[in-house]
């Protein structure tokens, strides 16, 4: 019989865990990477002084790297996708139109809307993030805008279709676990995402506007990008054959690999460039133009699979921790124990949203704070009457929404490479991330609310 941990052991790896991280990513400004090393060795000593044997630790972070394959293929192909699309004119030729049309005084919200519509069609943030999202970027940076801002507008879009999309991986699978269809599923998601909408967007309204936007050097940009690309419609048929792949639910890797595809195609159509050893240093080392407009340079220079590797290697140490974490009951010995004393229906949900937040800044996965909470609560939730759609919505919020709000997390660590904004920086910004669980919780608190989360039970006592 496996050896299990107790509650108090796993109170005690928790706390050096979360007291490592702290004092060293937000007290010393370390990157991440270090510190989460630092924390994987120390559990695994920890463990081991606790008596498991060294070939179960070992198994349990090896099944957190298994983990981690799918995002490091996601995220390889990314890095190559921007580079070629860089190199093909389409980022460019996205760029030099969305200047015409995008006003920079009301960027945020252009950005947040365009974002939402693309993510709901292709239920990925991350294809978002890659394709439109970087495109915004660039026009950030031309303009003025603040970074940080454009960020966390672009990120909030992209993770709405995350959160909404029937074409979402997490949204089949928040309801998957908790036992409920997709469509009972996003209906419910609507008491805390509208809500959380209207602010985010009234945020992004009244968010102070940088005096010095230059609206004076677009013509120099676009001049720029001229002399630099081709600039062509049919540069756009490759992020189009992208979308199409994800509106179909063509799996990820295939739709990359076709984005990849179609991206070198038009790269020795449109720009001329069909020498293969260029394509190679491209995609390994990133596109590298010689255009003299420094702005310009700064926004396609860039991409390449080399410029994913300080998220790659971040993603593999923190599911290697998180395996740790999962496979040797650290995780279910702490919450199995906290759930034990709670008697209101609130409570409940509350610690639902609480754990899956846990989970993700723990193991920095949001598929894991997804299932393993769902596991932990979905038997007291049929047990108290509470409804499984309160679930499936509560593991959405707080699993789905916080995880770009973590430096290790996949989503965040994806998020900074690519934008080329720190997860400290852009998450004042991502408003829509914080409002969405925050709703969550008012609906399990507020009494006028709880009928929603709670049922039709009366009396219940706050």
């Amino acid at each position: 019989m496996e050896r299990q941990l107790s509650f108090s052991k796993s109170i005690m790896i928790i706390v050096f865990i979360l007291a490592l991280l702290f004092v060293s990513i937000f007290l010393f400004k370390s990157e991440p990477h270090l510190p989460l090393l630092t924390a994987t060795v120390g559990t695994a000593t920890l463990l081991r002084l606790f008596g498991f044997p060294w070939k179960r630790i070992e198994s349990a972070i090896i099944q957190g790297i298994q983990t981690a394959i799918m995002p490091i293929l996601i995220l390889s192909l990314i890095g190559i996708l921007i580079a070629v699309w860089m190199m093909s004119g389409t980022v460019p030729t996205i760029l030099y139109y969305g200047l015409d049309y995008i006003n920079p005084h009301y960027f945020a919200v252009s950005a947040l809307y365009v974002t939402i519509i693309v993510s709901m069609f292709t239920g990925s943030s991350f294809t978002t993030v890659s394709t439109v999202g970087v495109a915004f970027m660039g026009i950030a940076l031309t303009t003025g805008v603040s970074p940080t801002l454009a960020a966390g507008a672009i990120i909030c879009g992209a993770c709405f279709g995350d959160k909404m999309s029937p074409l979402s991986d997490t949204t089949n699978f928040a309801p998957a676990v908790a036992g409920i269809s997709i469509f009972t599923h996003i209906r419910n998601m609507l008491y805390t995402t509208i809500p959380a909408l209207i602010v985010t967007t009234a945020f992004f309204l009244l968010a102070p506007k940088s005096d010095i936007i230059d609206v004076s050097s677009i013509e120099q940009i676009k001049l720029a990008l001229q002399e630099g690309f081709h600039i062509h419609w049919l540069t756009l048929l490759s992020p189009l054959a992208v979308i199409v792949c994800s509106i179909k639910r063509v799996p990820i890797l295939p739709t990359l690999v076709i984005g990849i595809v179609t991206g070198l195609l038009v790269t020795a159509l449109v720009q001329q460039q069909t020498a293969i050893d260029v394509w190679f240093s491209v995609m390994q080392s990133g596109y590298k133009s010689t255009i003299a407009n420094e702005t310009v340079a700064s926004i396609v220079n860039r991409g390449g699979l080399q410029s994913m590797m300080w998220s790659i290697s971040l993603i593999l140490i923190a599911l290697s921790l998180g395996g740790l974490l999962q496979h040797c009951g650290v995780i279910e010995s702490f919450f199995r124990k906290v759930i034990q004393p709670l008697k209101r229906k609130s409570s409940i949900v509350l610690m639902t949203g609480v754990s899956s937040i846990a989970v993700n800044g723990m193991t920095g996965e949001q598929y894991l704070s997804i299932l393993l909470p769902g596991q932990m609560f979905k038997d007291e939730y049929t047990r108290r009457n509470i409804p499984a759609k309160t679930l499936s919505r509560t593991l959405e919020d707080c699993g789905t929404l916080v995880n770009p709000l973590i430096p290790w997390g996949v989503s965040g660590a994806f998020f900074a490479a690519t934008l080329g904004v720190p997860v400290i920086e852009y998450a004042p910004y991502a408003i829509f991330l914080w409002l969405s669980p925050l709703c969550t919780f008012a609906y399990a608190l507020i009494p006028k609310l709880q009928k929603n989360s709670l049922g039709n039970d009366k009396g219940i006592s706050l």
